[in-house]
């Protein structure tokens, strides 16, 4: 019996999946082993497993032109995670993983395991973490170096899970088994817990460890001891006694870092007001804590996770915010929201990317709510959302009034709820409409939003992953009723209004990059090529001209930069996000995040990434998508249109003619993103939103071209 003909959309995953085997299976070219397969985020805990983290190993450890022994690897991997760089970090252990597995030596694999535990736990994957810390407890080794630290990430992983009983458990463990120099890093992280759990006997123990100061010698370990001092009074109740601590080492500039410790100070004054029922004395302490945050060298600190403290900036912002709500100042929140999205970018980057100065518009510390106001048009509304632990905080703001509301979903509960909803609209369930029913009813329908209107959001937290256009009001999509439009913060918006471009419509197109034939995408090949058509000038490349020299030599002169190939967002660190282009001299060579932040596309009005996931990225808590967002925006371009899941080539070339078409029209760039998604949901062939709905515009929605496309 004959083989029925494969559907487009069944033709896509087995494209998909011919990608993971050539990645588990096949050896890559030379050069090819600093990259991955182009699997979606949501595949990206099955990217990093120990099979293939090994062979990366093998192939990097290939390269390197001066070859160094294992545990010289192990050394650098561990410097590495201490200063930030992450996936630098897994590559080195990988390479140790390599050499652990030739010369059959178990103690640098367990080595490698426990140095690969460390990097995934400071990048939060604490699934990631555990799994590489038991696989180094596996190993036959029984050497303190290995077991007193694998024993404490454990304890972390589920410190920082909330399990405050099952990290003292583990901490104890490791402390057993740890060395003299090692264990006082896994007493203060026991004492951490302990304060945690909240229980009368654990605090007694935890005064116990905290009996005798560390020596006055070390003014950063000193500060942080008398932090977790005073965090033990608050615990006891001893409110009075904490924020005395709390407001001597305020008044401390302890090292070079000395602005860091105070703003940690000011929120232990502000706990401890709140405690004594002084809320004015609270807001005042946040305020300081505020104002010392721009002040914050924004760098990795791998001594807070050594000592468990897993300190977080954004909780500073989410304290004071609630706050101000909870006096009825819901301006004065919007302000502290919108500082906390700055922030989040600066700490994510950590120092390792240059940040370009913000466009013209409305300067840091100026008025923000009455700019936008003025350059809002009156069928322009803004909503910016602030998920806070215990519920969602909305702004909607149109050119003549704020409206505050404060719906009733905790931040777990949003998360699920989004979860559920994208991937049932990822999968194509036929109960997608459904669930989007219900959850437009519990964000959306409160709002009350005027039929017609512009609609640019401003998400937050896991909101980044939800497509609202795919929403549902009274038994319609959102996009049917509202043009839609993503930005990352409500500054933003204000520098785009600022700004009114109306480039020359010239195109540089990349598409289906040569890379082996499990990546081929000859959808994406035809797409770049019809859309040529449609501008007078443009430079495109398929195939095995669609290189990363081709793009850093064109993207930087043209208006609109299409790139139609495979996406991967780096999970452990977004700066190493990248896009496949076509293999250069025998050896992969693709685009990265971190260089895409560096390059001048200031005159790249639109960047369209036609890819896999594109949108998705590793989200600061608090701040954008931290990836390929970021990037290109950070890189000079005023929007970025980007795919949430993994799209069907048929549809997306079809929806990505329409958008065109409708700008060679003279449509602004919001209003022809409505038409094309539009036309899609009209033909019954790509109805479900699984078609239309994965790109989100994001910046400038009001980008025209000029006539001539």
């Amino acid at each position: 019996m004959a083989r029925p003909p494969c559907t487009p959309l069944q033709r896509r995953w087995h494209t998909r999946l011919l990608a993971l085997v050539f990645l588990l299976l096949c050896t890559l070219a030379p050069g090819a082993g600093a990259q991955t397969a182009p699997l979606p985020a949501s595949q990206w805990a099955d990217i990093d497993t120990l099979l293939t983290l090994s062979r990366d190993g093998a192939l990097l450890y290939a390269q390197d032109k001066v070859k160094l022994g294992g545990y010289q690897y192990c050394s650098q991997a561990v410097a590495l995670a201490d200063a930030g760089q992450l996936r630098e970090s897994v590559r080195a252990a990988s390479k140790a993983l390599h050499l652990a597995g030739a010369t059959h030596d178990p103690f640098l694999r367990a080595t490698a395991l426990r140095n690969l535990a460390i990097v995934y736990s400071y990048a939060g994957l604490l699934d990631k973490a555990e799994q590489f810390a038991r696989e180094a407890l596996d190993t036959p080794t029984r050497d303190a170096r290995i077991l007193g630290p694998a024993h404490k990430i454990l304890g972390d992983v589920q410190a920082r899970r909330g399990h405050a009983a099952e990290a003292v458990h583990a901490y104890e463990t490791a402390l057993a088994h740890s060395s003299e120099r090692y264990a006082p890093l896994v007493r203060a992280s026991l004492a951490h817990a302990l304060i945690a759990s909240g229980a009368p006997p654990d605090l007694d123990r935890a005064a116990q460890l905290l009996a005798q100061a560390p020596s006055a010698d070390d003014p950063d370990l000193l500060a942080q001891w008398q932090r977790t001092r005073a965090a033990l009074l608050l615990a006891r109740g001893d409110a009075q006694g904490a924020r005395s601590i709390f407001q001597a080492l305020a008044a401390q500039q302890p090292g070079p870092d000395g602005a860091y410790y105070r703003l940690w100070a000011w929120d232990g004054v502000a706990r401890s007001s709140l405690a004594l029922g002084d809320a004015d004395a609270a807001a005042q302490a946040y305020d300081q804590a505020l104002a010392d945050m721009d002040k914050v060298r924004a760098r990795f600190r791998s001594e807070e996770f050594k000592m468990g403290l897993f300190s977080d900036l954004q909780s500073i912002f989410e304290r004071a915010l609630a706050l101000q709500l909870r006096q009825g100042h819901a301006e004065r929140a919007f302000d502290i929201s919108e500082q906390s999205r700055a922030r989040a970018l600066l700490d994510s980057v950590r120092g390792r990317a240059a940040l370009a100065d913000a466009p013209p518009g409305v300067p840091p510390g100026a008025a923000l709510l009455p700019a936008l106001q003025r350059d809002l048009r009156g069928d322009e509304t803004l909503i910016v959302f602030h998920s806070l632990p215990d519920q969602l905080q909305v702004w909607v703001i149109d050119a003549h009034h704020v409206q505050s509301h404060q719906l009733a979903i905790t931040r777990s509960d949003l998360a699920d709820r989004v979860g559920i909803v994208r991937t049932a609209l990822a999968r194509a369930l036929p109960d997608a409409a459904d669930l989007a029913d219900e959850l437009g009813a519990t964000l959306l329908q409160p709002l009350q939003l005027p039929a017609g209107q512009r609609l640019i959001v401003v998400p937050h937290g896991p909101l980044h992953y939800l497509p609202f256009q795919a929403l549902r009001l009274h038994g319609r999509y959102l996009i049917e009723s509202h043009p839609v439009a993503v930005v990352p913060s409500s500054r933003v918006a204000a520098q785009l209004l600022a700004q009114q471009p109306t480039p020359h419509p010239s195109l540089a197109a990349f598409g289906n990059p040569r890379i082996a034939d499990p990546f081929d995408l000859p959808g994406a090949q035809a797409e770049v090529q019809q859309l040529a058509q449609l501008f007078g000038t443009q430079q495109v490349f398929t195939g095995a001209q669609a290189t990363k020299t081709r793009f850093l030599q064109e993207a930087t002169h043209a208006a609109v930069v299409h790139v139609a190939a495979h996406a991967v967002a780096d999970q452990v660190d977004p700066l190493y996000s990248r896009i496949l282009l076509a293999n250069e001299n025998g050896q992969r060579s693709n685009l990265e995040a971190h260089e895409i932040m560096a390059l001048p596309l200031h005159q790249a009005a639109l960047v369209t990434l036609s890819a896999c996931e594109s949108g998705l990225g590793r989200i600061a808590n608090g701040d954008e998508v931290l990836g390929f967002t970021r990037s290109f925006l950070q890189a000079g371009s005023a929007s970025l249109i980007a795919s949430l899941w993994p799209v069907q080539d048929q549809a997306t070339q079809l929806l990505m003619t329409h958008l065109y078409r409708a700008l060679a029209q003279g449509r602004d760039l919001q209003s022809a993103m409505q038409a094309a998604q539009l036309a899609l949901l009209h033909d019954a062939r790509y109805a479900h939103p699984f078609f239309w709905a994965p790109f989100n515009l994001i910046g400038n929605w009001r980008l025209t071209l000029q006539p001539g496309v």
